[in-house]
């Protein structure tokens, strides 16, 4: 099959999962009245529209699933930077523990009621996400670098897990210790879309956007890097700049995500490795192409979430667990054996 056909049939794929998306829920609707509800929105004429229809579309499911969509997108995106820069097929953006010091700090908003004086309520949780993120991957970075001033892969990776695991037990504190945000606070740890609107796409579409146009730029460093350290260095890639830059933009795009929907694994991990193996190792593809991936992926996870129990709505974080776990150890024990 060729690359344009394959890729065409994953636009069509991820089409097709929005329709379901919006289509699918406690009132069922035909894709032929989700087209005719969006065109009227679009186009500003919603005279013959019901118009609870037109709020259960526009106003819950649309952006919930635009939403997913960006979400899967940036996970991705992450997850393909942090696989390339570390040239392991396990590597994420939580394997940094990003994801751990965005939910601590992000959790620390939800308990101290803080508001930055210049974001307001709406962007003060991305804000402290993104920043929670960043400063977690750069101690961990800064660490390694005491431990191994060659910042030997293996070693930014263990330390890593080892600064994920001693934040998330912070966090885990936290958590038992303020009892009137515990549920709040487990739930959004668990991952979901529920309650989530316009606004949290208007946060969201921008940084993934530009992240993304930035990322490109970089997709030839990201394939010489996948050689290995000393042969991207030999060929003049300024291998120390490079690797702070995507990392940071990683730690964005990752905290961003955590800190609007909460706690989401192995999308970062799964989208990528799948990529690869059907479109080859070429970042200029396999960016876009995971992120692609990645946001079908979640927005499938997200319509499994609220009607698989239905009217119990589970959480998504533990519907890609379910699929990423298993996967998780496919990959890590095929990889064993192949050596």
């Amino acid at each position: 099959m060729k690359r344009t056909v394959k890729i065409l049939f994953a636009v069509a794929i991820t089409l097709l999962i929005l329709v379901g998306s919006i289509a699918v829920g406690s009132v069922n609707l035909t894709p032929g009245q989700v087209a005719e509800i969006l065109m009227a929105k679009l186009s500003g004429k919603s005279g013959t529209i019901d118009p609870n229809l037109s709020a259960i579309v526009w106003g819950m499911r649309f952006p919930r699933a635009v939403l997913a969509f960006l979400t899967g997108a940036a996970l991705s995106a992450s997850g393909t930077v942090m696989q390339s820069i570390l040239k392991n097929s396990l590597a994420s953006s939580y394997t940094l523990g990003v994801s751990s010091g965005a939910s601590l700090c992000a959790a620390l908003v939800m308990v101290t009621g803080v508001t930055f004086p210049l974001l307001g309520s709406l962007f003060t949780l991305p804000a402290a996400g993104f920043a929670g993120g960043l400063a977690t991957v750069f101690l961990a970075l800064a660490f390694a670098a005491r431990l191994d001033s060659k910042m030997e892969n293996q070693t930014v990776i263990l330390v890593g897990m080892v600064f994920s695991l001693f934040v998330n037990a912070i966090l885990t504190l936290i958590t038992a210790l303020s009892r009137e945000h515990l549920q709040q606070m487990v739930f959004w740890q668990m991952g979901g879309f529920t309650g989530r609107n316009w606004s949290h796409v208007a946060v969201m579409c921008p940084v993934l956007v530009l992240s993304m146009l930035a990322l490109q730029r970089f997709t030839t460093e990201m394939d010489i890097m996948s050689f290995g350290e000393e042969q991207a260095m030999s060929i003049g890639v300024d291998l120390k700049r490079v690797k702070l830059l995507l990392i940071g933009i990683a730690a964005l795009l990752t905290g961003t995500a955590v800190s609007l929907v909460g706690v989401i694994g192995f999308v970062d991990l799964i989208a990528p490795h799948v990529v690869r193996k059907i479109f080859g190792s070429a970042h200029r593809l396999v960016l876009p192409l995971s992120a692609l991936f990645g946001g079908s992926f979640l927005m499938l996870a997200e319509l499994v979430s609220r009607t698989i129990m239905a009217p119990t709505i589970i959480p998504v974080g533990a519907v890609t667990a379910l699929v990423g776990a298993p996967f998780f150890a496919l990959v890590f024990f095929r990889g064993r054996k192949l050596k």
